[in-house]
């Protein structure tokens, strides 16, 4: 994971400047807030590793990595709002902090930032990184719109599950790839490539997330264990165990998204593992990985050129917490 890190390093001291004027404080205050906190730093990343797949990283992509990582920041802002979050990454989130207005308009100026970053990349693709950011930004909106709705439905099947998370989560992933690609000169077969190496990359990622909540350890995962268990979250094991479960452990799951006792996640993640719905989400998340490292492959790349990317997707999917 060395380039991985090197970049993240690199990208740290790059992002860790000044980003908004002083006044209102109020204002700013909150947005710098938000980005005090940085966490992984994915998307960016990202972003910069697709660029060097097709040569040296260029100034432009630098500053469409911090578009980037201002866009994701902005959506977490909203989605924090939206879910009445009073932590995130062990800190008070914005809107627990300052207020839900004030939140709501410290995510607009990131989202106005991440343009103005945008604007100063070459004529020769600016359009193509606006309309793309548009096109994913839309999609992360229906995804998680989707979300919600599912949270109102008693059911719904895999296959919508999966096209959520494709929406809320892989998009920018992959979005966030082919534009670094796009920068370094990729052309569109390439381009498309690296788009769907990120997006089975995302969907694969999500998966294994979902796995880690019901069965990771929460000491080096760094969530609560049955976090999602306990909030009814729609996620692959649960969709998949409705489905798929027998008719007494599809009984006793319905009744447990009712039940708020301190053994719930201790009951939940049993029917879990007595109907094989962890087996299927580490096959899943398998499908999703070797459909990306497909991708990847037919890159018209050298070969050790992709390294660092085997190296990321490793880093991202093969966490066992």
């Amino acid at each position: 994971m060395m380039r991985f890190q090197e970049l993240s390093q690199e990208f740290t001291t790059y992002f860790n400047k000044i980003h908004f004027p002083e006044k209102p404080e109020s204002l700013y205050g909150a947005a710098h807030y938000m980005l005090e906190d940085g966490g992984k730093r994915i998307r960016p990343i990202l972003c910069l590793l697709g660029n060097e797949l097709f040569g040296p990283v260029k100034p432009d992509t630098w500053k469409i990595a911090v578009a980037l990582e201002l866009f994701h920041n902005f959506t977490l802002i909203h989605d924090d709002i939206m879910d009445k979050a009073p932590l995130r990454r062990g800190r008070s989130t914005v809107h627990a902090k300052y207020d839900e207005s004030t939140a709501l308009l410290a995510g607009d100026v990131m989202l106005l930032q991440a343009y103005d970053n945008l604007n100063e990349t070459d004529p020769a693709y600016v359009q193509t990184l606006i309309r793309l950011l548009n096109k994913t930004g839309r999609e992360v909106c229906e995804g998680q719109q989707l979300d919600m709705d599912f949270e109102k439905n008693a059911s719904i099947s895999l296959s919508e599950y999966l096209h959520m998370i494709e929406l809320k989560t892989a998009v920018l992933l992959a979005g966030s790839l082919q534009m670094g690609a796009i920068a370094g000169g990729a052309g569109e077969t390439d381009q498309q490539l690296i788009y769907d190496f990120g997006r089975n990359l995302g969907l694969a990622f999500q998966v294994q997330d979902d796995w880690l909540d019901a069965f990771g350890d929460p000491s080096t995962f760094g969530k609560l264990k049955g976090g999602d268990i306990v909030a009814n979250k729609k996620t692959f094991l649960l969709v998949k165990a409705l489905e798929s479960a027998s008719p007494e452990n599809k009984q006793e799951i319905k009744e447990l998204m009712f039940y708020s006792g301190p053994d719930k996640v201790e009951r939940m993640t049993f029917i879990y593992q007595e109907s094989g719905v962890g087996q299927a989400a580490q096959e899943a998340k398998n499908y999703y990985m070797e459909r990306a490292y497909q991708s990847l492959e037919r890159i018209s790349v050298p070969a050790e050129r992709k390294n660092a990317l085997r190296e990321l997707a490793i880093y991202l999917l093969e966490r066992e917490a």
